[in-house]
């Protein structure tokens, strides 16, 4: 009886510990370019949206910034803010490789997820220059809980 007790009385003193762990994760983040009147689309169709950013990326002269959109989720951490952050590689047209950090704090998604926007605009976006490369990670103080990067990170 002891045998088969003790197997099962592990198994529920692991679950238990697992479930009060925190943990999250970056689900998918989207990068868009804005237009000079701040907008990444024009109709809120993927297509038109697929379709107007690369009008944008043929047309740089009309673009005023990059929007990251991240999608990321959380499991065990209610009661704290949680950190957001970007770091984004650029090119300028003239210079060395830059490195900008975009931060944001934000509360607890749960299970569901969130979206969360974090836009480059401006001086900011004129100085880092094309954007190459892209890492978005989620803290949980001093603990990555997830990270999401682009190819070339």
């Amino acid at each position: 009886m002891l045998r088969r007790v003790c197997p099962f009385l592990i198994l529920l003193f692991a679950t238990a510990l697992s479930a009060c762990a925190a943990s999250g994760r970056v689900v998918k983040v989207l990068p868009h370019l804005l237009d000079l009147r701040g907008r990444h689309t024009v109709f809120p169709s993927l297509y038109d949206r697929d379709a107007y950013q690369a009008y944008l990326r043929q047309n740089t002269n009309k673009i005023s910034g990059v929007r990251f959109n991240v999608e990321w989720k959380t499991r065990g951490v209610e009661d704290r803010m949680l950190k957001l952050r970007i770091e984004v590689r650029g090119m300028p047209a003239f210079g060395k490789p830059t490195l900008t950090v975009l931060e944001k704090e934000v509360a607890p998604a749960g299970r569901l997820g969130r979206w969360t926007s974090l836009p480059l605009t401006g001086d900011d976006y004129r100085n880092i220059g094309e954007v190459t490369a892209w890492r978005a990670t989620l803290w949980d103080g001093d603990k990555l809980l997830g990270e999401q990067k682009s190819f070339l990170w």
